[in-house]
């Protein structure tokens, strides 16, 4: 059995804004380009444009319609990854210590040297965020960029996770969700932000943004008035103004 950390000196994480996530898939690809290079390196990829595509995939996307109160709805597009939580089974249960949660910034890894690909994690884990990579015969999940967060090379903009630096939308956030005062904790604490799964009390860190669902049923469009030509049908009225807009003679 893996132990935790008695605290973390920070925790960093993601906050996701579902009201205004698209569903672009830009986070995962990015999340993949990155670690197929990275920390994780590599992410298997079997027949990726046939049939039956496998592969390694720390970031996933799914996409729901949630009707309103009043009946109005909405497409929500929910990305799921790794949540690093305060409290993850996925690390106590791990036999070899691999799997272990960071006491200096609370970020949960995968160390691939010593897993051996029993799964135990996987099975543990809610939120199904662990990947068992087939061609290496490990686990393996999100690291929050580890290797790029980190990096003085490069530039202080890029050193956030690859998913926040490519979301077109400005739909996730990274920061230090243990200070109150962060930019991260502040839009939290505005905007409701909760726990997926709370009663659970694996405790994540990684927060979501609620959705803003239509609260009033869309009222329908009026239907436009029947056009008749003088003397003939709706019908003949309809095709006689479309010859005369095709011809340019007007209405």
């Amino acid at each position: 059995m893996t132990a935790l950390p008695e605290g973390t000196g920070r925790k960093l994480g993601l906050v996701i804004d579902l009201d205004i996530c698209v569903g672009c898939q830009a986070c995962a690809t990015s999340c993949k380009e990155w670690n197929t290079g990275g920390y994780s390196a590599p992410l298997s990829d079997h027949d990726p444009y046939g049939a039956d595509p496998s592969g390694a995939w720390l970031n996933r996307i799914h996409s729901y319609e949630v009707t309103g109160p009043a009946g109005g709805g909405r497409t929500v597009h929910f990305p799921r990854s790794c949540l690093h939580c305060e409290e993850p089974d996925c690390v106590t249960v791990c036999p070899t210590g691999a799997s272990y949660k960071r006491a200096e910034d609370g970020i949960v890894l995968v160390n691939p040297d010593t897993c051996i690909g029993c799964k135990l994690c996987s099975w543990a884990c809610p939120y199904g965020a662990r990947e068992y990579d087939h061609d290496d015969g490990v686990m393996k999940k999100c690291t929050l960029c580890v290797d790029r967060i980190y990096n003085e090379t490069l530039a202080e903009e890029d050193r956030v996770p690859a998913c926040v630096r490519a979301c077109p939308t400005g739909a996730r956030a990274f920061g230090d969700l243990g200070d109150p005062d962060s930019a991260v904790s502040r839009q939290v604490a505005d905007r409701g932000g909760f726990d997926l799964l709370a009663e659970f009390g694996y405790k994540p860190v990684n927060k979501y943004l609620p959705p803003r669902i239509n609260t009033v049923a869309a009222e329908p469009a009026p239907a436009p008035e029947p056009v008749a030509a003088p003397g003939g049908s709706t019908v003949e009225g309809f095709f006689a103004w479309v010859d005369r807009a095709l011809s340019g003679r007007g209405g």
